[in-house]
Parts: C-alpha cells; sequence; structure tokens
C-alpha cells in the first residue's frame, strides 16, 4: 500500500510517501527551488520521494491532501453575516483557494502523467486532522492527550483532542478570526521582522528582555472557558483579511495589526531600526502571554483526558522556549513534538491519516529521527569539488572522525554534510554548521561572518544522549531541538557559545542508533575536552538548508566557514593547495595565534 501524502498551498511545502504504514520518504520543496518556506505545489518533492521509493507514479494507491477548502463551511458562512468581511478580502480569498480545486490534474501534471492513468483514490483532508495525525499516529503513545495550534488552517487556528489508538474524540475548537499564531506573528511583523517564518527571531530576542508590556498584551488575547478569544480591536484580518501571497514562492504576509496596537504601544520598528531594550521587553511579554495561554489550554485539556502523555503539534508547537517548560508547568509529563510540527509535517500526517485512521491498519511506525531527506555519495562531492576548482580529500571514517574533532577543538568552523538530509526547520546532524561550545567568541563568529544574522541569535548544543543529565536540568531525549531547558548554572560558563542569555540552551539529544556517525564525533570531541557537547546550527547563508554538494561548497565559499566534510571529503579553507582566490579575508584567532 503506497500513499503520497502533500501539503501544497502553505508554507513550507512538502511531500512524503509511505508504504505499508512506513515512513519511506518526506522532504520540504524550498530544499529544491531554494526559495524559504516556498508555498505552491510540491512538483519536485512528490517526484523525488517516488524515485526514493522506487515508486511509478501509476503504482501509487492514495493521495492525501492536508486541507479540505469546503470543510467548516458553516462557520465560515457564519462568520461573513456576522463580522461582514470587506468584500474584496472575501474575493481574494476565493482566487487563492481557486488555485486548490484542481489537485487531481495537478498531480497527474507533476508526474508526467495523464489523469486517468492514476490509479489512487485522492483525499482532501481538514488541515487540523493532519496535524493531529502527525503529533499522534507516529509518536510513541497508545494514548494521549493532543493539542494543534496553530495560526489557520481551514478556519479553524486550535484543536484539542482524546486519541487512542488508531484515532481521537475532537473535545474543544478555536474558529476564525482568534489566533495565538496570529498574535505572535502580527507582534513579530510589528517588532520589525517581516518575513514569513521570523517568529523564532522573537522567541531568541525575549530572553533578552523583562514583561513590562504583558498587561497590555494580556487585553490583546484572553482565556475563554476552555479555549481563549482575541480583542480584534487590536487587529485588521477579520475585517480586511490577511493580504499575503501564498502561490508559487515564498509567502509574503501583510501586517494586521490595528492603529489601536499602535497607540497603546507606540510606533512600530522598522527592519533596519536598532533594537532596543524595548523591543526586547516586548518580545519579552509577547513570550510570557502566549506561555500562559497556552498552559491555560493544556491545564483544561488535561482535565478532560487525565493523562500524563501529550502530543503538541502545529505551527505554534515550534515554539521551542515554551515547549519546554510544560512538563514543569502542568501535570503532562511525557511531552512529544514531532520532527516538522509546522505545515511541514502535514504532508506525512496526511499519509498516515489515510493509513491508518481512515484504513484502520495498525500502528507500526514511530518516528524517532528527522532524516528523511535526499543524501549524496563521496563521488557525487569529489564531482562538486572538482567542478568548483577546489581540492577535496578523501579519507576513512576513522581518520574524519579523529580530524574534524581536532578542528572543533582547534576554533574551526565545519560545515557537516552527511547521509539523508533532515526533514524540518532544524538541522540535527546531517546538515550542519558546527562549532566548539566552549569559545565565548564563538557565536559573534558565526552569526557576523557566517550566518550574517542578528548577534541576538542562539545556537543549539547537541550533547551525547547519555550524558544529557549531568549538563541540563532534565533527562528525557530531545532529539529534534524542540524544547529548551534550564543548563545547570554549574556548567554554563563551560559551554558559553550554546548558553543563552538567560542560562539555556535549545536541546538537541544525539543517538547512537540513528546517527551513529554524529554520535561518534561528539563522542570523540569529549574525549579529547571532557565536554560531550558541540554547537550546531544550520548548514546554511540566508536560504534554505543546503541539499547538494553543489550547495554546500557555496555556502562555504561566499562565507568565512572554515572546514568544509561532505562524506568522508574534506575541504580545508587553510591548507596550502586552497585556492588562494577563495581563501578568507577574515582570520579567526586561531589562525592569528
Amino acid at each position: 500500500m503506497r500513499i503520497v501524502g502533500v501539503n501544497a498551498y502553505h508554507g513550507d511545502a512538502s511531500a512524503a510517501l509511505v508504504v505499508d504504514g512506513k515512513l519511506v520518504a518526506a522532504v520540504e520543496e524550498e530544499r529544491f527551488n531554494r526559495v524559504k518556506h516556498w508555498a505552491g505545489f510540491p512538483t519536485q518533492s512528490i517526484n523525488w520521494c517516488l524515485e526514493r521509493g522506487g515508486i511509478s507514479p501509476t503504482e501509487v494507491d492514495h493521495i492525501a491532501v492536508s486541507f479540505k477548502p469546503r470543510a467548516n463551511f458553516m462557520r465560515r458562512l457564519r462568520f461573513v453575516l456576522s463580522h461582514r468581511p470587506r468584500i474584496g478580502s472575501v474575493l481574494d480569498r476565493l482566487r487563492r483557494q481557486g488555485r486548490t480545486l484542481g489537485l487531481e490534474d495537478q498531480f497527474a501534471n507533476a508526474v508526467g502523467c495523464n489523469r486517468r492513468q492514476l490509479r489512487a483514490q485522492f483525499h482532501r483532508i481538514e488541515h487540523h486532522q493532519t496535524h493531529l495525525a502527525a503529533g499522534f499516529l507516529i509518536s510513541p503513545y497508545d494514548r494521549a492527550a493532543v493539542l494543534s495550534v496553530d495560526g489557520m488552517g481551514d478556519f479553524c487556528s486550535t484543536t484539542t483532542a482524546m486519541a487512542e489508538g488508531n484515532g481521537w474524540q475532537m473535545l474543544d475548537r478555536v474558529w476564525y478570526p482568534h489566533s495565538i499564531g496570529f498574535l505572535y506573528t502580527s507582534l513579530t511583523m510589528y517588532l520589525g521582522f517581516p518575513h514569513y517564518g521570523d517568529e523564532y527571531k522573537v522567541m531568541g530576542l525575549a530572553p533578552y528582555g523583562e514583561p513590562e508590556f504583558a498587561d497590555v498584551i494580556r487585553r490583546m488575547i484572553r482565556p475563554k472557558g476552555d479555549r481563549f478569544e482575541l480583542d480584534l480591536n487590536y487587529f485588521t484580518h477579520h475585517r480586511d483579511g490577511i493580504r499575503m501571497n501564498w502561490n508559487d514562492g515564498s509567502p509574503v504576509v501583510h501586517p494586521f495589526y490595528s492603529e489601536r496596537l499602535i497607540r497603546e504601544l507606540g510606533p512600530a520598528r522598522t527592519p533596519d531600526e536598532p533594537i532596543t531594550s524595548r523591543h526586547e521587553n516586548l518580545a519579552k511579554s509577547l513570550q510570557v502571554v502566549t506561555e500562559e495561554i497556552l498552559e491555560h489550554l493544556l491545564l483544561r485539556l488535561h482535565e478532560k483526558t487525565r493523562t500524563e502523555n501529550l502530543c503538541l503539534t502545529g505551527g505554534v508547537a515550534m515554539n521551542s522556549v515554551a515547549n519546554g517548560k510544560f512538563s514543569r508547568r502542568t501535570p503532562f509529563r511525557n511531552i512529544y513534538v514531532p520532527a516538522g510540527a509546522a505545515d511541514n509535517g502535514t504532508s506525512f500526517g496526511a499519509a498516515f491519516w489515510v493509513w491508518n485512521h481512515l484504513l484502520n491498519k495498525p500502528r507500526t511506525f514511530v518516528q524517532d529521527h528527522a532524516f528523511w531527506g535526499c543524501e549524496s555519495t563521496d563521488s557525487e562531492a569529489l564531482e562538486a569539488c572538482l567542478a568548483s576548482g577546489i581540492r577535496g580529500e578523501q579519507v576513512s571514517e576513522e581518520q574524519l572522525v579523529d580530524r574534524v574533532s581536532d578542528y572543533l577543538v582547534g576554533g574551526r568552523v565545519v560545515g557537516w554534510f552527511q547521509g539523508r538530509m533532515e526533514f524540518g526547520a532544524r538541522a540535527l546532524g546531517c546538515r550542519s554548521l558546527i562549532a566548539d561550545p566552549r569559545r565565548t567568541d564563538m557565536r559573534d563568529i558565526i552569526n557576523l561572518r557566517i550566518k550574517f544574522r542578528e548577534k541576538f541569535r542562539p545556537f543549539a548544543p547537541s550533547i551525547l544522549e547519555e550524558h544529557v543529565g549531568e549538563w541540563f536540568e532534565v533527562k528525557d531525549p530531545t532529539p529534534y531541538m524542540e524544547k529548551v531547558f534550564p543548563i545547570r548554572p554549574e556548567m554554563r560558563a563551560r559551554i558559553p557559545a550554546v548558553t543563552h542569555v538567560d542560562g539555556s540552551g535549545r536541546l538537541q539529544t544525539v543517538s547512537r542508533r540513528t546517527n551513529p556517525l554524529y554520535h561518534r564525533l561528539i563522542s570523540r570531541f569529549y574525549e579529547k575536552t571532557g565536554v560531550p557537547i558541540i554547537l550546531n546550527t544550520s548548514l546554511n547563508e540566508n536560504e534554505p538548508i543546503v541539499r547538494t554538494p553543489k550547495e554546500a561548497i557555496n555556502c562555504f565559499l561566499r562565507t568565512d566557514m572554515d572546514v568544509l566534510v561532505m562524506g568522508n571529503v574534506v575541504i580545508d579553507r587553510h591548507s596550502s593547495g586552497f585556492p588562494e582566490h577563495y581563501r578568507s579575508r577574515i582570520m579567526t584567532e586561531a589562525d592569528e595565534s
């Protein structure tokens, strides 16, 4: 039984392939077309998944898409009648949805088939149903509470459910125009971060501030029974719609906060304006109130479900700072957040919804790693080196681990390109930029010389799974950087490059079973330094994470990265054979010494 899941015309368009209840492949379209958060039809992703599975398009049994344009029609109608939105916004919404109506033909065209050649049944599944499936059906729990919370999908922003076996009982829903995701997005844009997906910047800025404006933001959103509601006087989306471009490009969303918000908080920050303590305090206030609303939902959810197991999914579940607090602030003790909790993961959510929920097949798959994407061989890496006019040295795995750990100890920044690419927004040791977490200057070096981004942005610690409790105030595996936890106070000074200003770290535990080479590298670094942790961030520079050796080399050459490793192929910028015109103009402290 072959099932293709598709997330189309939402941010982070993606595709996934499930065969006989097992995830075989999953990838986002942005990795192919190099447009961040691309939101059209994922043609290249679909074709790559089929190629990876060795499957012809005519052999696909089911095609599942993670939205249903006609879902919740009566809710939509009641909203139009009660709020009377601007007619232009209604027509704009209808035009956008018009692109989604001929998906059968679009799929056939994407895979080079006539529509009649496809035998697959086609399923349109309500957006939050696919989030629920992505959160629960591939979790390790047979019984769990589920919270799905994002901006908006099929007229719903938030869903709670009690899940057991192959299905779930719906408990509560929050309908448009009320949305935690919209609150966070609108204030993200107000703070001068205008691009789709910039919310994580506000999350990184928040620890620098104080909750000075929390009471103002509490007026914008408040608990209501088991749910919450926005004070719509602070927003315009319910009246004017949200002006956006979702089709065939990076999503563009225009600000939708109102004049009242500006009167109470002051002028919005422009993107080129310096960040002040006021902006830091606004970010902190937004984060605090967001956590309060989420905790309210979870406490009410626990009262109804009486289980210690929780699955979190949806775009707001990417708020790793909030996620790390729930096991301490709510009765939930076991919290699962999938790799791809945002809309990208609805592709495999849709596929598993068909397999487990619709077809009622037994659950035999648990997602315990995120390595479902493309991979390259050493031969392809060497060919890319030759095409770029640089020399790559092929070494054994033993030499590789020893040499790269020496590079890290010596203060080098290393691009680490290995195995199958991660699914989701976070590099987890296969398309990573790695460095020594003990260096106090390393965060500035990477932010300013390689990533070319804001100085306040933190980096994640990749830690050997068996050493978590020695360094963090938790012991649980956290494989996807999905939770932020306090670093033990006595350890913070030893790893300043991955310790955020509030003493926390966005934890990634590394398992010998699921990523043996990365585990081996960190183990060798541990042998040499006594620290079982390395700094990890994504291998990219203001672009999607690299997919191919050519993209990795291009990123290496236009930044001040010291070393690039692709499989067993090593490129050292400081070696005698490296072309002079490609050498870095900026010397690291290690070079100067």
